[in-house]
């Protein structure tokens, strides 16, 4: 029993297990029920902590290990107006579910999510022509199961799909085949051409997305009308839904839905639970919605690990005996091995897991390692850096070393010194006109893009805020920008902290700073950055310093901010004492951000100790889907 609330929530929140607003919250409840049991507030402050750590609930069985006085909640919990049970009063600010306590606008998120998804699980009509269309666009001949043609015909049953994959499996290749195939069996079918939408979280993952989808478009083996009907632009999420500065709420939403017949959102990973119940709610009825992202990925900054829990069971396929049926008649295709008829589900007939990399073959130490990270193997993580693959090593972890590696790389691996001395060797000569500039512009911003330090933490000689004062000390003593601390100097990237919707930036927009002709002889410092327009194209726009008001020096990156971004080198360094940060998913995912070289600053003993601890965020999704 909790004798005094007050003094435990004091107590609690002096220790570090809660913060200054878990209490305030657990402190607000009280005041709309003065007689109501301590402990049901000290649940809702343990439950506003766990939103923290991104989960959606907690629960309750467990509330007794974490606090003696919490154990047997059930009962009282039941005892008090603030809790209602999922068909209870709708006021209640807490809902208990079965054993699962939940904030009540998380719980009606959870639930639309997946009354939303399951309404879209029903096998559609097979459309005339399908499997021919698929030999078409598969025609590789290939003896294994091609796993992206079995996606796209998963993708074409239902109104809901997810594709997940690693990098280089292929997600972006199937899903531009899977939206010519959609558009010419609606072509066949004789009904009007599919308006198709392409979104992503972040501006990065978009442009990133859009890039590549636009070549592929143009490579396709379709009619010229249908390829027409493949969008290249790739928007933001928040653009999609019309996001309404400082609220919650969006322009798109149940009373004005979507213009759209299919949604496809890569770099699903990064959607939190209330973006995707604002995206399902904003969908007209009947449209197609296809995930698009890696399992294996870090999971959202906000609450909720919706990818992560739909491809939950994705590794063993569960697919019934009607969905292989089907799938051998459609695309020739045999996933015996992944049939499960006794604990099929429906969603896991929705699935598909692309198994095969193309970017990381046999030789590849960044795609060895992302494999032995995934299946928790220690050993084989720390033998990969034996010297057996040239892209990857594993470096000592000090603050100073760390700087320096940032500054020069390593061999061929690029590392910050490379973008520094492309802007001064390219810079346009005198009297260079507009265009000029602006390649040079854009050429800066791809030469810092070459390299990227990763950091697990913010604070800390290895984190993100130290490691920036560290490099930009380096730089300057080596003469490679011209000041150092507390300043604009030409070269300095700067990462966007949040939506600036006057200037067109978005929160994770990178800039570098260049030294532009003001026009009178002299030189003024303006802020290079790629932006997206309103068709989904990418152009590239000055900003003057001064109108910049959160922005960050960037030549470290928090790992959860890389996410959507790919990089030549890019290099994690680890802190040197274990923290609840590091886990297997934010190792994997600073590796696979590299393409050709990947460096890991870290002991060997952290390493072992992250790639030990998988994440696991309390959800009840998946049991809905069950």
């Amino acid at each position: 029993m909790i004798a005094d609330i007050h003094a435990w929530l004091d107590e609690a929140t002096g220790n570090g297990v809660l913060r200054p607003m878990d209490r305030a919250f657990a402190r607000f409840l009280g005041t709309l029920d003065p007689n109501v049991d301590a402990r049901v507030l000290a649940a809702a402050a343990l439950l506003s902590r766990e939103l923290a750590d991104g989960h959606i609930c907690v629960d309750i069985a467990t509330l007794g290990e974490r606090e003696p006085g919490l154990a047997d909640a059930e009962a009282w919990l039941a005892g008090t107006p603030l809790v209602a049970s999922p068909a209870g009063d709708t006021a209640a600010p807490l809902v208990l579910d079965g054993t699962l306590l939940y904030l009540r606008r998380f719980w009606r998120d959870e639930a639309r999510v997946a009354e939303a998804i399951l309404d879209r699980l029903t096998p559609l009509p097979d459309l005339p022509g399908l499997r021919g269309e698929l030999d078409r666009l598969f025609a590789s001949g290939e003896k294994s199961i091609d796993w992206q043609k079995v996606a796209c015909a998963i993708a074409v049953r239902s109104a809901f799909a997810v594709i997940t994959g690693g990098p280089g499996t292929g997600k972006t290749t199937t899903v531009v085949r899977l939206l010519g195939l959609l558009q010419t069996l609606a072509a066949k079918g004789g009904e009007p051409r599919l308006r198709i939408r392409l979104a992503a979280p972040t501006g990065k993952a978009a442009a990133r997305l859009n890039a590549s989808i636009a070549a592929q478009v143009a490579e396709l083996d379709v009619d010229a009308t249908v390829r027409e009907g493949i969008p290249a632009e790739v928007t933001t999420l928040h653009r999609l839904l019309g996001s309404r500065p400082d609220t919650r709420t969006f322009h798109y939403n149940a009373d004005n839905p979507l213009h759209l017949d299919v949604l496809v959102i890569d770099e699903a990973s990064m959607i939190d639970l209330e973006m995707m119940a604002a995206t399902f709610e904003a969908l007209p009825r009947g449209a197609r919605l296809i995930l698009l992202g890696d399992k294996d990925q870090l999971s959202s900054v906000e609450a909720g690990a919706v990818l992560g829990d739909l491809c939950a069971r994705a590794e063993a396929g569960h697919y019934d005996a009607g969905t292989r049926a089907w799938l051998r008649e459609v695309a020739g295709a045999d996933v015996e091995a992944w049939t499960d008829d006794a604990s099929a589900w429906r969603l896991d007939q929705r699935v598909t897991m692309l198994r095969h990399s193309r970017r990381f073959g046999s030789d590849s130490g960044i795609g060895a390692l992302a494999t032995a990270i995934n299946q928790g193997d220690a050993r084989a993580v720390a033998t990969a850096f034996d010297g057996r693959f040239a892209d990857i090593a594993r470096l000592g972890a000090t603050a100073a070393g760390v700087a320096a590696l940032a500054i020069d790389g390593r061999g061929d691996a690029p590392g910050y010194r490379h973008y520094l001395e492309w802007i001064k060797a390219n810079r346009p000569a005198a009297g260079a006109g507009d265009d000029a500039h602006a390649a040079w512009g854009r050429g800066a911003l791809q030469a810092y893009g070459r390299f990227q330090l990763l950091c697990a933490t913010r604070q800390g000689d290895l984190g993100v805020a130290g490691q920036n004062e560290r490099i930009v000390q380096g730089l300057f003593e080596r003469q490679l920008i011209p000041a150092a601390l507390g300043g604009w100097f030409e070269g300095r990237p700067v990462i966007v902290a949040r939506n600036d919707y006057a200037l067109g930036l978005m929160n994770g927009d990178i800039g570098v700073t260049l030294a532009l002709p003001d026009g009178q002889g002299g030189n003024v410092l303006r802020v290079a950055f790629l932006v997206m327009d309103d068709t989904g194209g990418e152009r590239l726009r000055f900003v003057t310093p001064s109108r910049l008001t959160a922005i960050e020096t960037v030549y470290a990156m928090s790992v959860h901010k890389s996410q959507g971004s790919e990089f030549e080198h890019a290099a994690l360094a680890l802190p040197p004492e274990p923290s609840p940060v590091l886990t297997r998913e934010l190792v994997y995912t600073g590796v696979t951000r590299a393409r050709r070289h990947f460096t890991l600053l870290a002991a060997a003993d952290i390493l072992a100790y992250a790639v030990g601890r998988k994440t696991k965020r309390a959800s009840g999704l998946l049991g809905r889907l069950g």
